[in-house]
């Protein structure tokens, strides 16, 4: 019975889309390349970790890498800046972004 509720458990968390919400000042960051921030001014980076497996169970690459993005967009606003690049792979849950503020 233990097991069972334990697999109901990790499925409905797994399940969920992200546990992280896009704040105002994160809705007007978005996402670049390195090559598309070349006229753009560099003003900090942005470490963002989550939760790279619920319980024993590896969370999927795709809703993983939204959560980050999401939490980079955050962090970018909450900075000042309108413009994030990713700066590493995910590992164990952190990937490391660099913030700009670029021309619109």
């Amino acid at each position: 019975m233990k097991q069972i509720l334990l697999l109901v458990v990790v499925t409905a968390l797994t399940g969920c889309n992200s546990w992280v919400r896009v704040t105002d000042a994160g809705e007007t960051v978005r996402e670049a390349t390195a090559a598309q921030v070349s006229n753009c001014r560099r003003i900090g980076r942005a470490t963002a970790n989550t939760m790279s497996r619920v319980v024993f169970v590896e969370r999927g690459g795709e809703r993983l890498q939204d959560e980050l993005l999401r939490l980079a967009r955050n962090e970018a606003g909450d900075l000042g800046g309108n413009t994030i690049v990713p700066e590493s792979v995910i590992s164990e849950g952190t990937q490391t972004f660099g913030v700009y503020i670029c021309p619109n």
